[in-house]
């Protein structure tokens, strides 16, 4: 679960994808309730017409940014599994092939980033820009990224004007009145209503199970007869609900920073979690700065560090910064460093000039950019995507007071990220379009062995969603990274864990027990 930078109308998301294309709807009105026999066997029709039609590959259009060898097509997918010859939406793929002999080739390896709203398209550029970490499995497979239903190329969503969904100074997401939360509660009802007036249509459709089918429907048309497949993040939850539907169809499975499957979890309780986590992570950002001290000048100990964030906090609250960059801007960026160790340093130097009278960088880093329409186009696609899918994928409570004392009750001990993700999800409270019963995960007939790969101190995917999968998934194992927490960890160098994932993918075996690995290296500032 990405959430990354700038805040729109009721939270937090950014997706780097380009906006093209315009979703072909089934008719108003068709919000058929969740059918699963017949969207089984919707979905072997639309396998079975996309294996005939196979993809035609071509370079990639000059703004997509994918540069050549990479190759792009779509695939046909029906918008309602439930009636396969009803409106078809295409989804859009890349690739690139192999590098290996064509003894050495596997087939084709999938690949989703998270989100949801993450777009795919970006992972054949592992092999363009040589990265070592993927040599060894580029040699058998080819890469195969894509955009989700909704997301980027795909027949993309909207909710909202993205000028609109981007520009600062937001609301504080910390209420200081119950006014402050009436109005933020209107801002959450008003984007509900943006997403079905501007998308309505296709809202009942945009989801995990759909997009799930979807990847079943490409790895036909690729030609493959199994799926091989990493996914990082929600990444983790599609890969689990892929796993549930179609068991037998899964070769090699790498499920990197997991999201919990439980039913109880998806996906209210699963956001309460990550309120805690973060603030966990966060603390171990502080510490890190406060022992590097001579280098950021913000405090020798965790709560000078603290001290100084609320200092920064207040400032920002009552002048925001050059106009743009208010509370909610600054949880947008310094979120970044629970996420990512490899944002420790830039998070840390950009708080440090601030501190030092200089507040440009954390402008520039921080505010939203109005010239860039493009990315603010995809910034608020992504937005619009997070929000169908963990809306659809399973009911939210929708009475207010519930939210209030839940989210209430945490802020008391963990104020960083509370109230800001609450806002970003409660549009869930007033939803649309029928809420489905999530996916109970489990392990089918057919199902491999599946590779789990977790950072134990993990802010967006806490470490306890690993565990979960890993007992619902029978016969797999769980790599452990021991107190680390970057989110998405099998693109950081770690020997222990990098040849665990490359044997994996290129042989198909697995420890005979669990494993657990030191943490990869300590950033620098």
């Amino acid at each position: 679960m990405r959430r990354t930078a700038v805040l729109g109308s009721a939270g937090t998301l950014i997706a780097g994808t380009l906006v093209a294309g315009a979703l072909a709807a089934p008719a108003a009105g068709a919000h058929d309730r969740h059918r699963p026999d017949a969207e089984a066997r919707g979905t072997a029709v639309a396998a079975q017409r996309a294996a005939d039609q196979g993809i035609d590959w071509q370079d990639c259009p000059a703004d997509w940014g994918l540069e050549k060898p990479i190759q792009c097509g779509w695939v046909t997918v029906p918008v309602d599994y439930a009636k396969p010859n009803g409106k078809k939406i295409k989804i859009a793929v890349d690739r690139i092939g192999s590098t290996g002999t064509p003894a050495e080739r596997q087939g084709a390896l999938l690949y989703n980033p998270g989100g949801p709203g993450g777009s795919g398209l970006r992972f054949p550029r592992r092999v363009t820009t040589k990265n070592t970490i993927w040599a060894g499995a580029a040699k058998a497979y080819d890469f195969v990224g894509f955009d989700p239903r909704g997301v980027g190329h795909s027949a993309p969503i909207s909710c909202v004007d993205p000028a609109e969904f981007v520009k600062g100074p937001k609301l504080d997401p910390v209420p200081d009145s119950e006014a402050d939360k009436r109005a933020q509660r209107k801002l959450a009802a008003e984007y509900a209503e943006g997403c079905a007036e501007k998308s309505g249509d296709v809202l009942p459709y945009i989801n995990t199970l759909n997009t799930a089918r979807d990847l079943d429907v490409i790895r036909a048309a690729l030609g493959e007869k199994k799926l091989n497949f990493v996914g990082v993040s929600y990444g983790t939850y599609l890969g689990a609900v892929y796993g549930t539907l179609f068991p037998s169809h899964v070769r090699r499975m790498v499920l990197d920073s997991v999201v919990n499957p439980s039913t109880r979890k998806i996906w209210y309780e699963a956001n309460l979690d990550q309120d805690i986590a973060f603030e966990g992570r966060l603390k171990d950002w502080m510490t890190w700065v406060a022992r590097n001290d001579a280098a950021y000048h913000l405090g020798d100990t965790y709560p000078e560090v603290r001290r100084q964030w609320e200092t920064l906090r207040a400032d920002a609250k009552k002048n925001p910064l050059g106009g743009k960059v208010g509370p909610a801007e600054l949880i947008g960026f310094f979120q970044n460093a629970p996420y990512y160790d490899s944002m420790w340093a830039p998070v840390a130097e950009a708080f440090s000039a601030y501190a030092a009278g200089d507040p440009q960088p954390l402008i520039d880093a921080a505010a939203s950019d109005p010239t860039d329409t493009a990315g603010n186009a995809a910034s608020e696609n992504g937005n619009a995507v997070y929000t169908a899918v963990e809306c659809a994928d399973a009911p939210w409570p929708t009475s207010w007071k519930k939210w209030d004392r839940d989210n209430s009750r945490l802020h008391e001990r963990y104020s960083f990220m509370t109230w800001a993700n609450a806002w970003m999800n409660l549009p869930c409270a007033t939803w649309s379009t029928p809420r489905q019963r999530p996916t109970e995960v489990r392990t089918g007939k057919g199902l491999p062995p599946v590779l789990i790969t977790q950072a134990e101190r993990d802010a967006a995917t806490p470490y306890a969603g690993a565990v979960e999968l890993h007992k619902r998934f029978k016969g797999s194992r769980l790599v452990t990274e021991r107190d680390a927490g970057s989110h998405g960890i099998t693109s950081l160098a770690n020997p222990c864990l990098n040849t665990r994932v490359e044997a994996y993918l290129l042989t198909g075996k697995l420890d005979s027990r669990d494993v657990t690995c030191a943490p990869h290296a300590t950033p620098q500032p």
